[in-house]
């Protein structure tokens, strides 16, 4: 196949000079290259906004407020796995809907083996 290839020809009159096919005269082109930038980063429009964890938790909240959820006050919640692990969480935020048998255990855990969670006392 062929590749076609346009050549711009410039015209030289007496004082201005025209680019043929473009109707793009040497000033015009002097002053568009003068007002652009050049070098430096790219400019940004819009500042790029840091989203929180909070207001996610906000959401699940009152997401869990619709599916009908309370509070539950507990000190420690042991979760025992199939395996004989036992997950722990200590200082857990238990919300629970009896309609639905829902629970919903939220805090920071550790994974122990079965005879440790026995041994250790309570926090």
């Amino acid at each position: 196949s062929k590749a076609t290839v346009s050549v711009l020809y410039c015209l030289k009159s007496s004082n201005t000079s025209k680019m043929v096919g473009t109707g793009m005269t040497r000033e015009k082109l002097e002053r568009i290259a003068a007002a652009s930038r050049t070098g430096g980063n790219v400019r940004r429009r819009h500042k790029a906004v840091r989203k929180s964890a909070e207001p996610e938790d906000t959401k699940l909240q009152g997401t869990f407020r619709k599916m009908g959820m309370t509070p539950i006050d507990v000190n420690e919640v042991d979760i025992t796995m199939e395996g004989g692990d036992v997950i722990r969480f200590g200082n857990a935020k238990v919300q629970a809907s009896p309609q639905s048998n829902t629970f919903v255990i939220s805090g920071s855990s550790k994974r122990v083996k079965a005879e440790d969670a026995a041994a250790e006392p309570e926090a």
